[in-house]
């Protein structure tokens, strides 16, 4: 059988090339509105940050994504940016050491 080609994206914060299923999108739409993107289809302009609770707290300290869409974006996103990606990172290791 064919080997699928896996779709590499970009981790924001750390630069480094990873599989697009290891990494979170944050998407920014045309009002200028930042969110999570959970099914990473949301219309708008994506960035990606890796599902790592460290690699999060320090996309907040930088305030890496209001860099990348050229926003002013309120400590609660990325307080919310955290929450998810511990959930996330939580959910990995409960189901994937099966």
């Amino acid at each position: 059988m064919k080997q699928r080609k896996i779709p590499m994206r970009k981790d924001i914060v750390t630069g480094e090339m990873m599989p697009k299923k290891e990494l979170v999108r944050v998407v920014k739409n045309k009002e200028n509105e930042v969110s999570l993107d959970e099914t990473g289809k949301k219309p708008g302009r994506g960035a990606y940050i890796a599902v790592d609770v460290a690699i999060a707290r320090q996309a907040k300290e930088k305030r890496t994504f209001d860099q990348a869409f050229s926003v002013k974006i309120d400590d609660r996103f990325y307080d919310e940016l955290i929450q998810y990606v511990d959930h996330q990172q939580a959910r990995r290791e409960l189901f994937n050491n099966e």
